[in-house]
């Protein structure tokens, strides 16, 4: 079994990650560090993990790891993903993996000169309600793809939250914005050419917390907003000439209690429903994972990936400092 380590008692380490590495075919978390030893212990405790460290470092030198999962405050991602390949770690860092897509070179250096994998946490790719979406628009079911449209909010103005702390990488588009455009990518296989944006800021805070977004894709547009000062709710469309394709529960697939990928015909006469009750998103990222560091020739979220997505983001927040278009 693949022996994860954890750095930090993040939350979506304790409700999401570790818990489905747990119920994983190839893995199993063996180690967790936290600068709370209290807080490791207890998370220790809960899950069954036999090693608990009181520091970063002294996981990362740990015989007993073989890779770690990331979930540090976002201003941390890009020196602890570097500090755990040259330890000789496999990495899945979270999401956004950088605030800037010019950082990420230093961590593919890394990752080659240690030869292992490193990989930004985009569980929606590893879904397969992304890949049946992928699938159709592929097949021409929608017939020519001309809009899609993306939302992704949710309610949050605790100041002690990292997501409410510029200094901690906070805001919403690090955090929710890159799904809208992570998940366009993936499904339709192309790039944006250019962006348009409003990006509006907290006061008091200093975080973006709504945007809006337009970006060309040549055959087609993207547009999406995202806030993190407005009512819970995400959702996917992808518009064709032919039919459209609704992804009710596109992100946070937990927040709602079915997940569906509906294929609408042109006139509305007939839908057909695509149901994933069962798909466990972070457990099929960590197996995924595994396997590519033990050789596998399976698909993986790339680095390269990474800065392409984080290209965009930084095209956007250029973009609304100006009217008109910027360039990705």
């Amino acid at each position: 079994m693949f022996r994860w380590g954890v750095l930090s008692t993040a939350r979506i380490g304790r409700e999401q990650v570790i818990p489905q590495i747990q119920d994983s075919e190839n893995g199993v978390v063996t180690a967790i560090a936290s600068r709370d030893a209290a807080r490791a212990e207890a998370v220790a405790a809960r899950f069954g993990i036999p090693h608990v460290f009181s520091s970063y470092d002294a996981l990362l030198a740990s015989p007993d790891v073989d890779g770690v999962y990331i979930p540090l405050p976002t201003s941390d991602h890009v020196a602890f993903a570097i500090k755990a390949a040259d330890a000789g770690k496999h990495v899945l860092v979270e999401k956004p993996l950088a605030l800037d897509a010019k950082d990420i070179a230093r961590v593919i250096e890394a990752r080659d000169r240690n030869n292992v994998v490193v990989s930004e946490a985009f569980m929606v790719t590893y879904h397969p309600q992304w890949h049946k979406v992928r699938d159709l628009i592929a097949e021409g079911a929608i017939g020519r793809l001309r809009h899609v449209q993306g939302v992704f909010c949710y309610h949050n103005v605790d100041p002690d939250n990292m997501r409410n702390k510029p200094e901690l990488g906070g805001g919403g588009l690090p955090d929710i914005g890159v799904y809208p455009t992570v998940t366009t990518r993936f499904a339709t296989g192309l790039e944006p050419e250019r962006v348009q944006a409003m990006v509006e800021r907290d006061p008091n805070f200093g975080t973006d917390i709504y945007s809006s977004v337009k970006a060309d894709f040549g055959s087609f547009e993207l547009s999406f907003y995202v806030s993190t000062q407005m009512a819970l709710r995400q959702s996917m469309v992808f518009h064709g000439d032919r039919g459209f394709i609704e992804v009710n529960a596109p992100f946070n697939t937990p927040d709602y209690g079915d997940t569906r990928v509906t294929l609408f015909s042109a006139d509305h006469n007939s839908a057909s429903v695509h149901r994933f009750p069962r798909a466990r998103q972070y457990r099929l990222q960590a197996e995924a994972i595994v396997l590519a560091a033990q050789g596998e020739k399976v698909p993986i979220f790339t680095l390269e990936d990474s800065v392409k997505n984080q290209k965009l983001i930084d095209a956007i927040y250029r973009a609304a400092g100006h009217d008109g278009w910027e360039a990705v």
